[in-house]
């Protein structure tokens, strides 16, 4: 059966600077994967390209069996790929539910954009409490519910996370994370980038290790969080 994201020999360059070099990896249906490793191991910098925001120098991207070496990112949301991307970014002058309608700007079915807002209001009820509020005056817990709530208008079926944990309190870190599990549970496919290797393993089903740009090693995520090499390097073991 086809990978729902496969990634073949990937490289992309800032400048003169190759952020990513070689990197191939597949996400099934299904799934959680994890990226993880230091800061400046090309992490983002994958996801950004998988949602075509960057142009990769070399590889191929192949989503659901299309190659995406042509797409714009409108079209990478339309076939079915969404981004919650790292510190949040969302449109702080702008309500709560003006942040969910834009992030269905690709739909064309007013009906179900109004359902998939409502159902979000329900997945994430702080959100509905405050659906008038201006974005920016949320907490950071609630922006990155909002993130995650926007990238789900768009009915993706492959989420990007991009740090979701980050600047977070523990407590609100594993309500996000329960929001991740629910989600994968409910039929969302899941490529996850996360500071927090050891609570981003054991909740994804396999793991990528990337340094400076190219994959060390891979396997299932409750292999890895006990290998001797993840734990000094990466898991403070």
């Amino acid at each position: 059966m086809m990978p729902l994201l496969e990634i073949e020999n990937l490289s992309v360059n800032y400048g003169a600077i190759q952020a990513v070099r070689g990197l191939s990896l597949t996400v099934e249906e299904g799934e959680v994967v994890t990226l993880i490793g230091a800061n400046g191991a090309g992490k983002t910098t994958t996801l950004r390209a998988v949602s075509r925001l960057l142009r990769p120098r070399a590889g191929r991207i192949v989503f659901a069996g299309r190659d995406l070496s042509r797409a714009a990112p409108d079209e990478a949301v339309r076939l079915g790929i969404a981004q919650s991307p790292e510190g949040r970014q969302v449109l702080a002058r702008q309500s709560i539910q003006d942040n969910l309608e834009l992030g269905a700007y690709t739909r064309r079915d007013p009906a179900g954009v109004r359902a998939d807002i409502a159902e979000m209001y329900d997945r994430f009820p702080r959100l509905g409490e405050r659906r008038t509020q201006l974005a920016g005056t949320l907490s950071g817990g609630e922006q990155q519910m909002l993130a995650i709530a926007r990238a789900l208008m768009s009915r993706p079926r492959l989420l990007l996370l991009d740090e979701p944990s980050l600047g977070l309190a523990p407590l609100i870190v594993r309500e996000i994370f329960d929001i991740i599990r629910t989600l994968n549970e409910s039929g969302t496919t899941i490529l996850l980038v996360e500071q927090n290797a050891r609570l981003a393993m054991s909740r994804s089903h396999r793991t990528y290790v990337l340094e400076a740009g190219q994959m060390t090693f891979f396997g299932e995520s409750a292999e890895l969080i006990s290998d001797e090499r993840v734990l000094h390097a990466y898991l403070g073991g």
